[in-house]
This record gives C-alpha cells, structure tokens and sequence, in this order.
C-alpha cells in the first residue's frame, strides 16, 4: 500500500517575511484564504467556482499545502461522504489581518471591485472587521 506524503514547503532563510513567503507566497493560497473568510466557502467545488478559475491541480495542492502547514483542516462532509470541507485553524485565523491589509492596499492603490459595503466596514473599524470575520470563520 501506498502513502501519499506531502512534502514541506522548504524554509529559504529564517527571516520571518521568507518564512510567510515560503507558505503563502503562491498566486492562489490568500485567495483561496480569502475565500473561506469573505465567502464562507468550504468545499473544493466552492474553490472552482472562485472568478480566478484556479485550476483543479493547483487548488489541490494548495489545499493540501495549507492542511499539512496547520491553517486549515480536511474533514469528511456530514451530507456526502466522497465530499469534504475545509475550516481554517487558529493558525489560519491568525493570517486574516494579512488578507485585510491586502485587500485594503489592493483597493487604495488599483480599481477593483470589491463590494463597496466590506471596503467601507475594513477602512473604518479594520480590528473589529478582523475579529468580525476571524469569528464567522471560527462558527462556519
């Protein structure tokens, strides 16, 4: 029998910024993060339906990644049992400030087009709007 085991993302430096880098330093990791936050999505079908249109071996490996990295976990789904859904850990958690900044810096710097009503609730409370978010992902 076969094992699947999933190889570590290699550590480049100590420097703590390398060290984020080398976990969420890919084109589709804060995205799929910022789906489970702002979209409440939990499963792999959810991820596919995302407007970036990552492609099925990437969020599977991405998944993957962030499930062997401790910032979320894999569980079988209540209502089908070939399904599975995702839910962020506390380490997960603790990236959604980063997902914030982001977003905010994306916003104040390009056209984009987030939902005016979250730009406006991240620009005047961004702490509260953080914990508001860290405990929908938390309850989800």
């Amino acid at each position: 029998m076969n094992s699947f085991i999933m190889k570590e993302p290699k550590q480049r430096s100590a420097c703590p910024i390398s060290t984020s880098l080398d976990v969420l330093g890919d084109k589709w990791t804060l995205l799929i993060l910022r789906d489970m936050v702002f979209a409440g999505k939990s499963t792999y079908g959810q991820f596919l339906q995302s407007a970036e249109k990552i492609a099925t071996n990437v969020l599977a490996d991405r998944l993957a990644v962030l499930e062997s990295q401790g910032i979320l976990t894999k569980e079988v789904a209540a209502d089908k049992k070939s399904k599975f859904t995702y839910r962020l850990t506390e380490k997960g958690l603790d990236i959604v400030p980063i997902i914030v900044s982001h977003i905010l810096w994306g916003a104040r710097h390009y056209t984009t087009d987030i939902d005016p009503g979250l730009l406006d609730e991240l620009r005047t409370g961004k702490d509260a709007a953080v914990e508001k978010y860290q405990q929908l992902a938390r309850n989800a």
